[in-house]
């Protein structure tokens, strides 16, 4: 967890937070919180991903065609041919792979605005904030 917080030993030059700044602090919390949670759910995709790799490379083993291999759609399974079921593990793994980078461009766009307010709070806090994260 990354918690932005102020120091207890101010400097001897009391620094005066303004609300504006104080929004820029909760703007930098929300945000980290907000880029821990797509980081989570960007693994847990890959985990995904890599489980339809698994499933894709196993079904290559089988040379019996007249196979029918059970499919899972929501809570049922549905049996489908061997070609079919490839067709469906390629079309799960492409639409997972675009989720995965829409959701790293999100956390691109996340870090670019705490690079920001990074710069923004140090400048004037200095010392005083510790905005990194806590190796918890």
């Amino acid at each position: 967890k990354m918690a932005a917080t102020m120091k207890s030993t101010v400097a001897v030059e009391d620094v005066n937070v303004t609300f504006e700044d104080q929004q820029k602090i909760n703007k930098f919390a929300r945000n980290t919180s907000r880029m821990t949670e797509l980081k989570d759910e960007i693994e847990a995709k890959k985990k995904s991903l890599q489980n339809l790799q698994d499933a894709s490379d196993d079904l290559m083993m089988f040379d019996d065609d007249s196979l029918l291999i059970p499919y899972q759609i929501g809570d049922v399974f549905i049996s489908h041919t061997q070609e079919e079921t490839q067709e469906m593990l390629e079309a799960a793994k492409e639409a997972l792979e675009q989720e995965v980078k829409d959701l790293e461009a999100r956390v691109s766009a996340i870090q670019q605005v705490l690079g920001d307010l990074k710069v923004q709070l140090y400048a004037k806090f200095g010392n005083n904030i510790n905005l990194e994260a806590d190796e918890s």
